[in-house]
């Protein structure tokens, strides 16, 4: 495409909108983050009102204890006694913090008649110029006196010991005109009164102290009535406890003056005030002055705004840890997760009307394995054999493929938890080895390697060895267990001696002897030979000979030979030398194969080559395979002309020396991610990291075409029309295949960042494209899908967009991003952000691919890091929706599942992280396609019935006994 008109059509879009579509963003994140802090001060709030609840409620318990048990009273004072000694510094300041009112007694009172509370002398210095520290007159820290006066308050009579906490002065009674009055601290008033009207503030106020009001009265009345009680006795106590009394009452006071601080009395008239003189307070104190403020400030926001209040507390509930995934209904509007501790809002549609009373029930529908395309050739060795029932064994991720090559079926063995790496017929060629790679779960627990001996004609597995014994993997298996050093490729008993086995690897060949249940070895010696690299392969001659193919590109036979005397002294066995040595391939020589002739055939590396030698190793007939292909990795004979063929790039031929070789099998070599199935055929393409794009036909099995390209294909999407298909590429090139001709008609640049989404709008009239770059390009659509040119572009996500879908009127999309946030955009209107998310909570959409949303929140698993689900997709019938995660597994869930913790069913088979799936056009048939495991699975849908699902779930939320099931026949 032109790009001068791309520029232009780019300008004209968005110049205009460009500083509002800004403005819009700032405006909605801004309004985010004013919200988050509300919440959080709120919060905060509501913690620090309890807090301050609790510390005023001590005193109160502490009385009620001492009025229940008054022995307790003197254990309470030896506490008081012994800490006030010490923590004088830090009561000052606990007192001056939690407003508890101190009265010192009559101003008349000399200090010296205050006596020691641990042996009932004078106070300390200290303590007397505490007492005796002069009253400021400051107005602003000038206490009110309560605007009414309690009734007469007399404690039990036998109770004579002072509360070391509250100051009650127990047993004592107190005429009222010298009882204390409210407590009232300025400093503690609403921070946000310049907003409120002062009456109103002030009846907020009276509400908030009215609990601290009543408890400093009874302290400081009480503690009032014993400091007159003590002045009137001039220090002494009555004579019928001269001991008790004094040393309580002296206790007490004591300790309340160390606790005091910058505390002072003032007597007015009859009016008892305290006054908080701020100004002398430690920084610390100032710090926690000002917290208290702030309690009371946001105490009274919550006051004024119950729903405020509700969201607090719902935030400190489900605040979880980093990873957690919760779900919160707040007031039947709207469902709040949280991934990676962040909270995300759902809106929950107007048909729903009880979202609790929603039920998550299995789907109806079931998957059963289907086909398995893709075949692991490019790292594997000796992985594939012919049955005498006509199948072709091979692996891929972690299924077992039998192909029947004439009637093309598929069956599966697939009891492996892990990638399979190593396979091995029986002489019976009945029953197979298998050998899987150690690998971890989802929870990180060690798989263990193992290997699997089962029936190929019933699939049953006869037996499972090897745990704990393989740290890694079984790379190669001939049913028998060999240990060495060295890395081993290939190991197989000798068929003449079932006593012996052949082991090779890198730089040798051991021959081992069972003999007694243990192994002895001895090892080939190469003698006057270049010794190579690697021994990438064996097999055996009629003679008994072992026969070598090295990464030279060589062919060796070996052969007992006497020992020599000489060189190993006397004694010395016989030994497996180098009989000969044959020039075969350029490059290594990757497998070696045994005709029942006698014949040998073997496969190359770099010249891709398969030469059939005779039994005296002459070579009689040699062809190479295409280089589409790849190398030669093993060979499997069906008779004695026809022959299998895996290659390297993941291809099984077929063929013979005469007419050559096809293809019955191929796949991807590289990671996939690109998925998309095709609108109205049972057609669906995919691309990955080998930068090949693949058009698959799902009836019948196979591979329709393949094309490369220069880059590596990301996403993909067909034109609803179904005559062409746009593939996004990781360099944030697009380009439009023509699906007959495979030809490129059209191609766009948007960015420099890969490509991560491609989907059309259902009319076919727009095409989106999502980017890494954060934005999304929108492309008017013209000329059956073959003329593409710039609309405009959607400017709002703050990190890269993940996935998209379009609304059934074309109108709108919904898009999620790498930071969990679900955004939705009218297009038609200039691409602008829709700002309030609550509008779009009764669309329907065409489709669903976003991993975010209402509908799908289900499907999150406990303590998700929102990287956990890849792929999501919804079927067309809208009744089930299928998940591809990171645990190598492939959900089936009903739609809508807006309930966490929803049930699915699971199905195992990928072997890598699965990256995508997708349904076929009819839903018969759902697609996965796997990561580094290059496996594409074709799962078909089995069971339910086929009712319309549209109002499912407003007719659910319609009862409160409700549940997502079709409605009775």
């Amino acid at each position: 495409m032109d790009s001068s008109t791309n520029s232009l059509d780019e300008a004209s879009a968005d110049g205009s909108t460009d500083y509002q579509d800004r403005t819009s963003m700032m405006e909605v994140r801004l309004q985010a983050q004013e919200d988050e802090i509300t919440l959080l001060k709120s919060s905060l709030a509501d913690a620090l009102r309890r807090i301050h609840i609790h510390d005023k409620l001590l005193p109160l318990l502490k009385q009620q204890l001492i009025a229940v048990n008054p022995s307790s009273a003197r254990v309470l004072n030896q506490v008081s006694c012994s800490e006030s000694s010490s923590s004088s510094r830090r009561f000052s300041s606990s007192a001056a913090v939690d407003g508890i009112p101190l009265s010192a007694g009559s101003p008349s009172q000399p200090p010296h008649d205050i006596a020691n509370s641990a042996n009932g002398h004078t106070g300390s210095p200290a303590a007397a110029e505490l007492q005796s520290r002069p009253a400021s007159r400051d107005q602003s820290t000038q206490t009110e006196p309560s605007p009414q006066e309690p009734d007469q308050n007399t404690l039990p009579p036998n109770d004579k010991s002072l509360d070391p906490e509250g100051g009650c002065l127990c047993g004592q009674t107190l005429p009222n005109e010298s009882r204390a009055k409210l407590v009232r601290v300025p400093g503690l008033e609403d921070e946000e009164e310049d907003d409120e009207d002062q009456d109103d503030e002030g009846g907020e106020q009276e509400k908030e102290l009215s609990l601290t009001s009543s408890m400093e009265e009874s302290v400081q009345s009480d503690l009032v009535r014993g400091l007159q009680r003590e002045d009137s006795h001039d220090g002494s106590c009555s004579s019928e406890e001269p001991s008790s009394s004094s040393a309580s009452l002296s206790s007490s006071t004591q300790n309340l003056s160390s606790r005091s601080g910058p505390l002072s009395t003032i007597q007015e008239g009859e009016k008892t005030l305290v006054r908080r003189n701020s100004e002398k307070l430690s920084n610390a104190d100032r710090q926690r002055k000002r917290l208290d403020k702030k309690a009371a400030s946001s105490a009274n926001l919550l006051t004024r705004s119950p729903s405020l209040e509700n969201r607090a507390k719902e935030l400190i509930s489900n605040a979880g840890s980093p990873g957690s995934r919760r779900g919160t209904y707040s007031q039947g509007q709207s469902i709040k997760m949280f991934i990676r501790g962040r909270p995300i809002t759902m809106y929950v549609p107007s048909n729903i009307q009880n979202y609790d009373d929603l039920k998550m029930e299995l789907p109806l529908e079931r998957l059963e394995l289907d086909w398995v395309y893709g075949y692991r050739g490019r790292d594997g060795r000796a992985n594939l054999y012919f049955l005498p029932t006509g199948e072709a064994v091979y692996f891929i991720a972690c299924v077992i493929v039998l192909y029947h090559i004439k009637d093309s079926t598929q069956r599966h063995y697939r009891k492996h938890t892990d990638c399979v790496r190593s396979l091995a017929l029986h002489p019976d060629k009945v029953r197979v080895a298998s050998g899987q790679m150690a690998g971890v779960d989802k929870d990180g627990k060690p798989l263990q390697s193992c290997v699997h001996i089962w029936d190929s004609n019933t699939l049953v597995t006869l037996q499972q060895i090897g745990l704990g014994t393989f740290q890694r993997g079984v790379g190669s298996l001939a049913f028998s267990s060999a240990s060495t050093n060295e890395a081993v490729f290939a190991v197989e008993f000798n068929p003449s001696d079932s006593n012996n086995i052949i082991t090779c690897g890198k730089s040798h060949v051991y021959f081992w002897t069972l003999s007694g249940g243990q192994f002895t070895k001895k090892q080939g010696i190469f003698g006057k030979y270049k010794k190579p690299k690697f021994i990438q392969c064996f097999a055996f001659g009629l003679t008994g000979d072992v026969l070598t193919g090295d990464s030279e590109g060589n062919i060796l036979t070996w052969g007992k030979s006497a020992a020599d005397v000489k060189t190993l002294g006397k004694g010395a066995k016989e030994t497996y030398q180098i009989m000969r040595q044959t020039r075969a391939h350029e490059g290594s020589v990757f497998t070696l194969c045994t005709l029942q002739d006698g014949a040998l055939l073997s496969g190359g590396g770099k010249d891709r080559k398969i030469i059939r030698w005779s039994a005296d190793l002459a070579p009689e007939r040699e062809c190479e395979i295409p280089e589409k292909f790849g190398t030669v990795r093993t060979i499997a004979a069906m008779d004695e002309e026809e022959l299998l063929v895996g290659t390297t790039r993941n291809a099984i031929l077929r063929g013979t020396f005469s007419d050559g070789f096809l293809a019955i099998v191929q796949g991807h070599v590289d990671e996939m991610w690109g998925l998309a199935s095709h609108p109205s055929q049972s057609l669906f393409l995919t691309c990955g990291h080998d930068r090949q794009v693949c058009l698959w036909e799902a009836e019948e099995h196979r591979l329709s075409w393949s094309v490369s390209l220069e880059e590596y294909g990301l996403c993909a999407d067909f034109c609803p029309n179904g005559s062409t298909v746009s593939v996004g590429l990781n360099t944030g090139r697009w380009v439009v295949l023509d699906l007959l001709t495979q030809e490129v008609i059209s191609e766009s640049v948007d960015g420099n960042e890969q490509l991560s989404v491609m989907r059309y709008s259902p009319d076919g009239n727009f095409l989106a494209v999502g980017s890494h770059d954060n934005f999304i390009y929108i492309y008017n659509v013209t000329e059956k899908g073959r003329r593409y040119t710039r609309f405009g572009k959607c400017n709002g996500h703050s990190s890269f967009i993940t996935h998209l879908d379009w609304s059934k009127d074309g109108r709108y999309i919904m898009s999620n991003s790498g930071d969990y946030e679900i955004l939705y955009w009218d297009i038609p209107g200039g691409c602008k952000l829709l700002r309030n998310r609550s509008e779009s909570k009764d669309r329907e959409w065409a489709s669903f691919t976003c991993v975010l949303g209402f509908h799908v929140m289900g499907v999150w698993l406990e303590g998700s890091d929102g990287t956990d689900i890849n792929a999501l997709c919804r079927s067309h019938s809208e009744r089930i929706v299928a998940v591809a995660d990171d645990f190598c597994k492939v959900h089936l869930f009903q739609f809508p599942c807006p309930k966490l913790k929803a049930p699915s069913h699971k199905y195992d088979g990928h072997g890598s992280h699965v990256t995508n799936v997708c349904f076929t056009h009819n839903d018969s048939h759902l697609l996965s396609m796997g990561g580094k495991d290059t496996c594409i699975l074709q799962w078909k849908v089995v069971g339910g019935n086929r009712w319309d699902s549209k109002d499912k779930l407003g007719s659910a939320s319609s009862t409160s006994t409700s549940s997502l099931e079709p409605p009775a026949s």
